[in-house]
């Protein structure tokens, strides 16, 4: 690529193949499957890159399919919302954007790679959780043509460390190291934006023909469309709309009316004082780039304010205040912990990843006595003798999402009430993945592994079933938090 187009960091483009560019094709490909936003984006950027080199048009293939794992309304709704906000945005972008929805379990295949074979390049995004790294390796040896993968996750590229960081300790100390040669670096907030780029006059009819595109009418209604789709649909859609018009609202009314309660307020659920961005996050529809640019303009930020000590301390290091420090902790540190343990280990989401110190300890009181066991249906259903976890519980369902420190204690509480660890875990990721809008992501395999002794040290005194892995109740968060009209609501 001429290096004058060339517009983001090499560390953050991986090769997917070994195949080669066919300058002869008719159009750069973008396979959105990550990064679903069109902004902030590298993935996007080094697309727009390549087809500026290549002097050919650029579509962008946005494409759902319908079985993958814990497919359901709530998940689909909130994807559908981000496809109805591109269509608007892209409509005026010299870009084909080409939204597809299978109507019938694996009526998608063979989409992209037909599509390959009129392109010169697929660019895509490098997500390192759930099913999408097979998806891409398999797309990958199917092509017949350069497929690259681009970092665009966090601050910090992936690249940068070559080991998975066994406390957050450990990766703050190496992010804070590392980090301040990343930091001048964004993505363009509006690649297409007044870039001279040719267009498409149409698609191929083969494809037009065989994968209709998803009509913006079909979008607008979605509950319809959610409803002609043949996959289970016990998972309803969540009252928080998704898309990246929504994620930067969210992130407005944060920093302009929660940001200055967050350090006090964070873990009191009736005080909402979150950012409620995790589900934009996962879905790829808000960057950490974007919600760092904004919170340091709002703040008067700049590079000069960073600590030249790279302690690993939560605290001074930014030059920021208390609040903005503790806001980007969550945001930086322990999300990009997640990723690196992602793709680190493939094993991040197996019992086997969890430290020796841990598994020695779980396994030394497997045998315990449990004050109560409960199986899949009553924690499901939320029938368990305890109201405070049964009201989290009703939340995860109802709303898909749970308040971050009771998301902490609904995990311990399962560790207590299963007849083993391993068993805890399966019902964790089963729970969290088929409820929450943020579950099947990095940073929410932390905090269920953390649950288990991720990330933590041995806690004393040895407890029953716990062992040295730390302890959470629900009478003591009853006393620490307020609940009242938490419980009231929910219960």
């Amino acid at each position: 690529m001429n290096s004058s187009f060339k517009s983001i960091p090499d560390i953050r483009i991986r090769r997917a193949n070994s195949a080669p560019i066919n300058p002869g094709g008719n159009f750069v490909l973008y396979w959105m499957i990550a990064n679903r936003r069109p902004g902030w984006n590298y993935s996007l950027d080094r697309a727009v890159d390549w087809a500026r080199d290549l002097d050919k048009p650029l579509v962008i293939l946005d494409a759902l399919r319908l079985d993958y794992p814990w497919a359901s309304e709530r998940m689909h709704s909130f994807i559908l919302d981000g496809m109805a906000d591109h269509v608007k945005h892209f409509k005026n972008r010299p870009v084909t954007y080409y939204p597809y929805v299978e109507k019938a379990s694996g009526a998608g295949r063979g989409l992209l790679a037909t599509l390959a074979k009129e392109a010169c390049v697929v660019v895509t995004d490098d997500f390192p959780a759930f099913f999408l790294p097979r998806m891409r390796a398999a797309a990958a040896k199917k092509i017949p043509i350069l497929m690259e993968q681009i970092d665009s996750n966090g601050l910090l590229p992936m690249g940068v460390a070559d080991q998975a960081f066994p406390t957050a300790y450990a990766f703050r100390r190496f992010l804070q190291r590392h980090l301040p040669d990343h930091l001048a670096e964004r993505p363009k907030p509006d690649p297409l934006r007044r870039v001279p780029l040719k267009t498409l006059r149409a698609l191929p009819a083969e494809v037009m023909n065989h994968w209709p595109i998803a009509a913006e009418k079909q979008l607008d209604r979605k509950h319809t469309f959610l409803g002609s789709l043949p996959f289970d649909h016990q998972v309803g859609v969540a009252p928080i709309a998704g898309g990246p018009e929504e994620a930067k609202r969210n992130l407005k009314r944060f920093l302009k009316e929660r940001l200055q309660r967050y350090i006090d307020d964070r873990n009191q659920p009736q005080e909402e004082a979150t950012s409620g961005l995790s589900p934009y996050l996962h879905f790829g529809h808000i960057s950490t780039h974007e919600i760092f640019h904004q919170l340091i303009v709002s703040c008067g930020w700049s590079l000069e304010h960073l600590s030249d000590k790279a302690n690993g301390g939560r605290n001074g290091w930014w030059g920021m205040d208390a609040t903005a420090e503790a806001f980007l902790d969550q945001i930086v540190t322990w999300r990009e912990l997640g990723f690196n343990m992602c793709q680190s280990r493939s094993d991040y989401d197996q019992y086997e990843s969890l430290p020796q110190w841990a598994r020695a300890t779980l396994a030394k009181h497997e045998t315990d006595k449990r004050p109560y066991l409960y199986a899949m249906d009553p924690l499901e259903k939320a029938r368990t003798h305890d109201p405070l976890w049964n009201a989290a519980q009703t939340q995860l369902i109802q709303e898909g999402r749970i308040p971050n420190y009771l998301r902490m204690l609904w995990g311990k509480k399962i560790l207590h009430w299963s007849t083993s660890p391993r068993e805890a875990l399966d019902t964790m990721i089963e729970l969290n993945n088929k409820y929450a809008l943020d579950g099947r992501d990095p940073n929410s395999y932390s905090g269920i592994f953390w649950t288990l002794g991720r990330y933590d040290r041995a806690w004393g005194p040895e407890r029953a079933v716990f062992g040295k892995v730390r302890y959470m109740g629900s009478a003591n968060t009853l006393r620490k938090l307020h609940l009242k009209e938490y419980l009231k609501k929910w219960s």
